[in-house]
């Protein structure tokens, strides 16, 4: 088994006059859950398809398990697309066969039962596919993609539309497929989620890279610029401080957005000789935070008067 699963080298893909992907260097670890992120349009679904060798790089490299060659995704590698599709008048059971028997693996009941008594479907087996709901129409889904026990698994979106219930029962199957030993990639627009479950977060904007790292070592870079504080009884925060750029209340607690240069430690010391705190804390940036400011509308804002004053320039 090699070190990385999957291996992306100064890989380059265009449509048209359309650069989808630009000089991407990425290396997933065997065994991770692999993060990825990025707004529409960013390449994300792009990487994604090459991974998969539904589309093939312009220029350099893609290594998948240890292989740069083949024609598409092997028996080796389990897809949850985005875009949901089941054949909707086959029964369950005969489904879940189908797709694993596509992967070469036909004594496959075992298996079948396995996961349809562990996602709390095991009396919808004989039921046909259009009689599902959505969300168990979007665990049959899931287990078609693990059923053949891949070694590398990309999962587009897994969780979208589930209630908290069944979306936490989905993320700890996520988590026991990877104890077994696979590599999985996990492409998400929810922060939150990513941030939770994944050890390494890869984020794409404009067909570039932007961050890939560990989520700590990506918060780390960024600036923390929010306190989060919590008054004692009858106190009141003065209506001007200087050095913060905005205040928010949230339940027991008020978040203070400080100005760019403002320390932390400046302001707990003027507090502090003003009111009675019983909490104050430092925000990390949460990764949502780092996805707003590198793909909001501040950012695209930013980045098109910067292609204006270029152009201004020529």
């Amino acid at each position: 088994m090699t070190e990385f699963a999957v291996e992306l080298s100064n890989v380059t893909k265009t449509f048209g006059t359309n650069t989808a992907v630009r000089d991407l260097d990425l290396a997933i670890p065997t065994g991770s859950i692999y993060g990825f992120i990025g707004p529409n349009g960013s390449g994300k679904t792009t990487t994604i398809r090459m991974i998969l060798r539904i589309f093939f790089p312009d220029r350099g490299r893609v290594t998948i398990l240890g292989e740069s060659e083949g024609k598409c995704a092997d028996d080796r590698v389990g897809y949850l697309p985005e875009e949901r599709g089941l054949y909707r008048r086959m029964k369950v059971r005969n489904l879940l066969q189908y797709y694993a028997r596509l992967k070469g693996f036909r004594d496959c009941n075992g298996e079948i039962d396995f996961w349809l008594n562990r996602l709390g479907a095991a009396d919808w087996a004989n039921r046909k596919i259009e009689t599902l709901s959505k969300g168990m129409t979007q665990k049959v889904q899931f287990i078609a993609a693990v059923i053949a026990r891949p070694q590398l698994l990309i999962l587009d979106e897994p969780f979208s539309g589930l209630d908290p219930i069944n979306l936490e029962l989905l993320r700890e199957a996520i988590l026991e497929i990877r104890s077994r030993g696979t590599t999985i990639i996990f492409s998400t627009h929810e922060m939150d989620v990513a941030e939770r479950m994944c050890e390494r977060v890869f984020m794409i904007h404009n067909g570039n890279k932007v961050l890939d790292g560990t989520v700590r070592e990506i918060q780390k870079r960024c600036p923390a610029d929010e306190v989060r504080i919590r008054l004692s009884e009858g106190q009141r925060l003065p209506d001007r401080i200087p050095g913060v750029l905005s205040r928010e209340e949230r339940g027991a607690y008020v978040h203070l957005k400080l100005q760019d240069g403002s320390e932390a430690n400046a302001l707990l010391k003027r507090l502090a000789n003003e009111i009675q705190l019983e909490h104050f804390e430092l925000l990390r940036p949460s990764l949502h935070n780092i996805f707003i400011r590198m793909a909001g509308p501040e950012a695209v804002a930013s980045e098109l008067t910067e292609l204006s004053s270029s152009s201004a320039s020529h």
